[in-house]
């Protein structure tokens, strides 16, 4: 099959397919284990930060400000920016409305409006889904950019490749929502189908973004820096503080080193 030939749209549902299914890989782990040592989940968590921070620069920022140095000249910032501050203040607001609990905290310290309507389970979950939408996001704007008379084999290499960095990402990350749901008292099935459901946004996310840049083309580089600024803001907010808040520093620094190494080179070698 010619990748070239396909709808960068149906390009960007069947990554978004392959990152969920990564989360689906990960979250059937809870088959063979029952807990999962906090060491090594700092450091799925660093990891999973490093690839986000990694993929936010070369995959989204740079090719943003390339689509908009012909429009904008020296001026080719100021979308960039703008995109990348609205990315992260939106996250911020979801953050604060969506109710959600971080994993490794207590029901108490739950976030957004009235957690206390909602399970353990349910807040554990909505904590995942919140940074697994602008992910998908992120890879449908990707791919919807090659519409833009970019549809060049580096240019599908380079959406590949980002989705390729988000799925390997996620592995980990469907493995530490499900298994922290199952030492909750969870069935294993039940675990798994949290772990699971928690990255359904992803195609959904992919789809939205692909359509949204190929229906107003203008709008790339704005909606390539808000995936970024979106993601930063994630691994900021998320990512790094659960990582280095359990003794675990060392590691959790070395394994978002690797994610960010990992991701750097898939990308440049790639796109």
């Amino acid at each position: 099959m010619n990748l070239l030939s396909l709808n960068p749209i149906l390009l960007a549902f069947l990554a978004g397919l392959f990152t969920w299914g990564c989360t689906v890989l990960g979250a059937a782990i809870v088959f063979f284990f029952r807990n999962i040592d906090r060491k090594l989940l700092d450091t799925m968590n660093g990891f999973a930060a490093g690839v986000m921070i990694a993929a936010s620069f070369w995959s989204l920022l740079a090719p943003a400000l390339e689509y908009a140095e012909p429009s904008y000249g020296k001026w080719s910032w100021l979308p960039v920016a703008l995109g990348f501050l609205v990315g992260g203040f939106s996250l911020r607001l979801i953050d604060a409305i969506v109710p959600h609990l971080h994993l490794g905290k207590q029901k108490s310290e739950a976030e957004g409006l009235e957690p206390e309507r909602l399970s353990k389970t349910a807040l554990l979950f909505l904590a995942i889904t919140i940074h697994n939408f602008p992910e998908g996001l992120a890879v449908g704007v990707t791919f919807g950019s090659l519409a833009n008379g970019n549809m060049s084999q580096s240019a599908v290499a380079g959406a590949i490749g980002l989705a390729l960095g988000i799925g390997l990402q996620n592995i980990p990350e469907g493995a530490a929502l499900s298994i922290p749901i199952r030492a909750e008292g969870k069935s294993r099935s039940s675990a798994f189908y949290w772990g699971a459901m928690s990255a359904i946004v992803e195609p959904i996310g992919a789809v939205l973004g692909a359509a949204l840049v190929m229906w107003m083309l203008a709008i790339i580089p704005y909606a390539l820096a808000f995936a970024a600024g979106a993601m930063i803001f994630v691994v900021v907010e998320e990512l790094i503080p659960e990582s280095q808040t359990n003794g675990h520093t060392d590691v959790a620094t070395l394994g978002l080193m690797l994610g960010f190494v990992i991701m750097m080179v898939m990308d440049v070698a790639l796109g």
